[in-house]
């Protein structure tokens, strides 16, 4: 039995930790200089860049160290913040579901209150508005900027970027994670991870 809030909605709050190393690398990965080695979490293996994002992405993987957003201080941005290895606590009410991220204080709201994302906006977090599809917690993201990474490999997206991701418990102590990634500028295929 999974745990629910007085509505009958599964009760996602607690604090939580991913147990993967998707932060690292997305795909299949060996050991590096500061990055344990990994299974890959995308779905067919490989990110389907276009010709020339697979060469920015293959730029940025040669000046990882300088270049991750996250090395300089900036937010990691969604999906990463979601496999980053710090812990993270989850608050739900009827209308919103946030989580505050151990990591430099940084939080979310998924609004579940059926308001609409804003337009003309970029946010570093993007604009997180949910749904609920039986026990699933549904979440599109939208409105992204362009300067966060998927991982410190160098793995990117552009602003056009939308992620639809999926909130599932499986028990009182697994709540299952995946996201589809859509962007027309970078990628050939929707990719999912």
């Amino acid at each position: 039995a999974i745990p629910r809030m007085p509505n009958g909605k599964p009760n996602l709050e607690g604090i939580w930790q991913v147990r993967n190393r998707a932060a690292y690398d997305l795909q299949d990965h060996a050991a590096r200089y500061l990055m344990p080695p990994g299974a890959g979490v995308v779905q067919g293996g490989e990110i389907p860049y276009l010709p020339a994002a697979l060469k920015q992405r293959q730029e940025n993987f040669a000046k990882r160290y300088e270049a991750d957003p996250l090395a300089q201080c900036y937010m990691p941005g969604v999906p990463r913040i979601m496999y980053l290895e710090h812990p993270f606590q989850i608050f739900q009410t009827d209308q919103m579901v946030a989580m505050a991220f151990e990591w430099s204080l940084a939080h979310r709201m998924i609004h579940t209150d059926g308001s609409k994302a804003h337009e003309g906006i970029e946010f570093w977090m993007g604009d997180s508005r949910g749904r609920w599809e039986g026990d699933t917690l549904v979440v599109d993201v939208t409105n992204h900027n362009d300067r966060t990474w998927f991982d410190m490999s160098g793995n990117f997206h552009s602003e056009a970027m939308q992620l639809v991701e999926r909130y599932t418990m499986r028990d009182a102590n697994t709540i299952q994670y995946e996201v589809t990634v859509t962007d027309r500028k970078s990628t050939r295929l929707n990719s999912s991870h």
